[in-house]
């Protein structure tokens, strides 16, 4: 099972960034996915998600209309699309799989957003 993140990096208060999760291992299409995010010195928090498998979506309020989750069945792929982006953001972002009580995490992408 691997769950690979890309697509962070630095950018400028204002901006935008589409972070992208590969995942290989398992059946995809079965598991709701999300997206989390940790701060230094700070806990992760769920930042997006699907309540179930492509299913409906639910985001925290911080990031509610900045963000939109997404994803391609076809290519094993789940997207974070990241627009307005503030310096709060400013975090290490993770893409986690789960089905039932069953979770899969990736290694996470960093995100920056600074001038």
């Amino acid at each position: 099972v691997q769950l690979v993140e890309s697509g962070g990096g630095l950018v400028q208060p204002g901006g935008s960034l589409r972070l992208s999760c590969a995942a290989s291992g398992f059946t995809f299409s079965n598991y709701a996915m999300s997206w989390s995010r940790q701060a230094p010195g700070k806990e992760r928090e769920l930042v997006a998600a699907e309540l179930s498998a492509g299913g409906r979506t639910d985001y925290a309020p911080s990031v509610q209309d900045r963000f939109t989750i997404s994803r391609d069945n076809a290519k094993n792929m789940v997207y974070l699309q990241m627009n307005s982006l503030k310096p709060e953001d400013t975090a290490v972002y993770y893409c986690r799989a789960r089905f039932y009580d069953l979770a899969y995490w990736g290694q996470g992408t960093q995100v920056t957003v600074s001038i």
